[in-house]
């Protein structure tokens, strides 16, 4: 570890600003104003008012810009951090300084976790933020006593806060986490059958390597298919002669709104006289007019057209009571 980092902080090195750490001497750069309290002293200002200065980090060591702490002097300085972090009470100033430099010390784990990850489409800036939660967790769970170091405790964490992210964010539609879970079993147990067999494993050999039922393989099968989207004006890539995804989709079919009324008239029009429904047929399925159909059945337009309303208010009645 570097000279500088061996040193003591001096009592007017000491800050709770949770920014970060200061190199300055000076009385005014590290007091805080406010009331006086026994864990800080006070030092009179040039107006002759008091300024406390926090006396919970003395004996910690200067910590120079975090861009120049290297990452054996950062395990070094989180350690010394951690034993100190351990004796402040939650909640105070001096608690939320040490805190906050643990977390600009060690971004640098969370920045080499998020490398891992630099193939997925979510912005660098992102995945960094989530990690860095990640790491924030860390440290409130991270004990000295465990005997075991930093960097190996958090890892885990702040990848696996990663992962949770993509987790939650990444599919297209969301789906439940058991079948998010069952998509990568079911993609890891292919791809060791497809070594094994030199093809592509069955529904059955699936489901009996990790012990569920065919139905739960082809659940899982369909939940893959929400993860990701296809923009409708893409193009098959294996065959650059088909047109686009739009151009092969049914079009809106406004005769399907009428069958539900087609189905509950049918046996509505089947209790009418033969001659309503013959009048209902010439006029509705052949369009002939209300002369024409009374030329036809050797009666009057006007009397077509009474048999004709009657018979309509007959039919819309039965639809009325049944509905």
């Amino acid at each position: 570890m570097s000279p500088r980092l061996d040193e003591a902080r001096t009592p007017h090195a000491s800050s709770a600003c949770p920014q970060g750490p200061t190199n300055s001497d000076s009385p005014a750069a590290t007091a805080v104003p406010g009331p006086r309290t026994s864990t800080t002293s006070t030092t009179p200002d040039s107006s002759g008012e008091g300024l406390e200065v926090f006396t919970g980090l003395e004996g910690l060591p200067e910590i120079p810009p975090y861009a120049e702490v290297g990452a054996l002097d950062a395990r070094a300085l989180s350690k010394t951090l951690f034993e100190r972090l351990e004796s402040l009470e939650e909640g105070t100033h001096e608690y939320a300084y040490v805190r906050n430099t643990l977390v600009e010390l060690n971004l640098a784990l969370v920045k080499f976790a998020a490398s891992r990850f630099r193939s997925r489409s979510e912005p660098m800036e992102d995945i960094v933020q989530v990690g860095t939660i990640g790491l924030i967790k860390a440290i409130d769970r991270f004990e000295l006593s465990r005997g075991v170091e930093f960097p190996t405790f958090a890892m885990p964490t702040i990848v696996g806060e990663i992962k949770r992210f993509f987790r939650d964010t990444s599919w297209s539609v969301r789906v439940p986490r058991r079948l998010q879970e069952l998509r990568l079993d079911l993609a890891k147990a292919g791809d060791e059958l497809s070594q094994q067999l030199d093809r592509a494993p069955t529904v059955a050999e699936l489901s009996e390597r990790l012990g569920i039922t065919p139905d739960e393989v082809v659940e899982g099968m369909s939940a893959s298919n929400a993860y990701t989207a296809s923009s409708l004006d893409a193009k098959p890539e294996e065959d650059d002669s088909e047109g686009a995804l739009a151009d092969r989709l049914g079009y809106e079919d406004h005769g399907l709104e009428g069958i539900e009324y087609v189905e509950s008239l049918k046996p509505l029009i089947a209790t009418l006289p033969s001659r309503d429904r013959m009048i209902l047929s010439l006029r509705f399925v052949s369009n002939m007019t209300q002369s024409e159909i009374g030329e036809e059945l050797g009666i009057s337009q006007m009397h077509v057209s009474r048999l004709l309303s009657r018979t309509l208010v007959k039919l819309r009645k039965g639809l009325t009571l049944e509905e």
